[in-house]
């Protein structure tokens, strides 16, 4: 499976790659190739190459929307029970599929590439990779070295309960870790880009922080939202409780026990603390509440459970999933 976006000056080294590696794999292959809107020849190449593959397989975006979308329309449109993920670019090699398949038959459900020996820029491409690889790492606890790496092996039953949004494909090795698979990677080569464009730079690096943000709250808090907005809330509700007890410890001193002094904090400024503390931390708290609701309303409506199951024994029609 592999996206493509404006890569005409690649495509041709691409299909001879394909060629040359492809007959090294035992069981019966299909590459899906997505045009992710492209406005340069790569579709033209692409139905043209198509025409005398039968092994391969051509789908076409009206639009350009982007890279995770390429990926899950891959996805959808393959029908294998393994399926890997390539860059079109040819910094990603072929070759290195093979190698990705074995990891799996050792017993793996994901097998993540690696890029060691990264052929790219330090400061635009390299440097931001690896801050982001450390940060994905220590919040989701699933520690590999290449979240941005592209080319992975994954086993179908891993990738078919998530709905792919944002710049969130980098991020399937969690959801699979979370859901119970056993992920691990391999170091595969990297070469240089030889023809075409960069299509990533320092811009991509916000949007993985926000989806990272994402990832965590579904990870952890999807279906209980009200542990996620609680704690804060009962933070704030306490400080503007804290807050109020000042300004009323205050007021007693200086007007019931006429005992002014020097004021802790000024009446006006811990008032309106109290009051801005107490009520975010209830908005917060009426967040959490609604969004429970919205949770059970999703899961009930769409007949979706809060589980996976991996195996079952002595059921009619036993499988695992």
């Amino acid at each position: 499976m592999i996206p493509v976006y404006n890569e005409e000056e690649s495509l041709p080294a691409l299909f001879e790659a394909l060629e040359g590696a492809l007959p090294a794999l035992a069981q019966p292959v299909e590459v899906v190739l997505v045009d992710d809107g492209s406005r340069d020849r790569s579709y033209n190449l692409l139905r043209a190459a198509a025409a005398s593959r039968p092994w391969m397989r051509v789908v076409r975006f009206r639009r350009n929307f982007g890279q995770t979308a390429a990926i899950a329309a891959g996805i959808d449109h393959s029908r294998a029970p393994i399926i890997v993920a390539l860059d079109a670019d040819l910094q990603n090699d072929p070759k290195d599929i093979p190698l990705l398949l074995q990891r799996l038959e050792e017993g793996f459900d994901v097998v993540s590439g690696w890029r060691r020996d990264r052929k790219d820029k330090a400061v635009t491409r390299r440097l931001p990779s690896v801050i982001a690889n450390w940060l994905i790492g220590r919040v989701s606890g699933v520690r590999i070295h290449d979240y941005g790496c592209t080319l992975k092996a994954y086993r179908r039953w891993v990738l078919e309960p998530y709905g792919l949004y944002g710049e969130m494909h980098r991020f399937i090795p969690v959801y699979a870790s979370w859901a119970g698979a056993r992920v691990t990677e391999m170091e595969v080569t990297h070469h240089p880009r030889r023809a075409g464009v960069s299509k990533y730079g320092l811009g991509r690096v916000f949007k993985v922080l926000l989806d990272l943000l994402t990832v965590t709250f579904l990870g952890g808090y999807s279906t209980k939202p009200i542990y996620f907005f609680g704690k804060p809330a009962l933070l704030l509700c306490t400080g503007g409780i804290l807050s109020a007890a000042v300004w009323l410890a205050q007021f007693i001193k200086g007007h019931v026990l006429d005992r002014p002094g020097d004021v802790w904090v000024q009446p006006v400024t811990l008032l309106l603390l109290a009051v801005f503390l107490f009520s975010i931390g209830v908005q917060l708290l009426l967040m959490g509440l609604l969004g429970e609701v919205l949770i059970r309303t999703y899961h009930e409506s769409q007949g979706k459970k809060t589980y996976l199951v991996g195996e079952t024994v002595n059921f009619d029609g036993a499988k695992r999933s």
